[in-house]
């Protein structure tokens, strides 16, 4: 079932992407996990430690790796490989099923800004 379709013109109509991003969460809450496994997709609130960089505060990923530290994916927002740690994780992580990713990437809710 996906969880996104029903609430997709709510997200459309809203250029909020706090806004977007808390129905996101909502719609996926049953899907919640602390740490995502390797394979899945997920969506999260994050907030990068590293000065100088640009980076997505809810990040849409394909989960590569998993580490002690965090984890590593491809961020479809960015379009680049990057790396999550888990004390930067500003959420839960929302796990995303395979019918529901067309609708989130449709959508702009990234959050993309420069960490000082």
């Amino acid at each position: 079932m996906n969880r996104i379709e029903p609430i997709l013109k709510n997200l459309n109509n809203t250029t909020n992407t706090e806004n977007q991003m808390e129905m996101i969460m909502e719609a996926l809450n049953d899907t919640v996990t602390p740490a995502p496994e390797g394979g899945t997709i997920c969506t999260f609130v994050y907030n990068a430690k590293t000065p100088g960089i640009k980076y997505d505060q809810h990040p849409l990923v394909a989960v590569t790796d998993l580490f002690s530290w965090g984890f590593r994916g491809i961020n479809f927002h960015l379009r680049d490989y990057r790396q999550y740690t888990w004390a930067e994780l500003g959420s839960q992580v929302y796990i995303i099923q395979q019918e529901e990713l067309d609708d989130l990437m449709s959508l702009n809710y990234e959050k993309v800004v420069l960490n000082k």
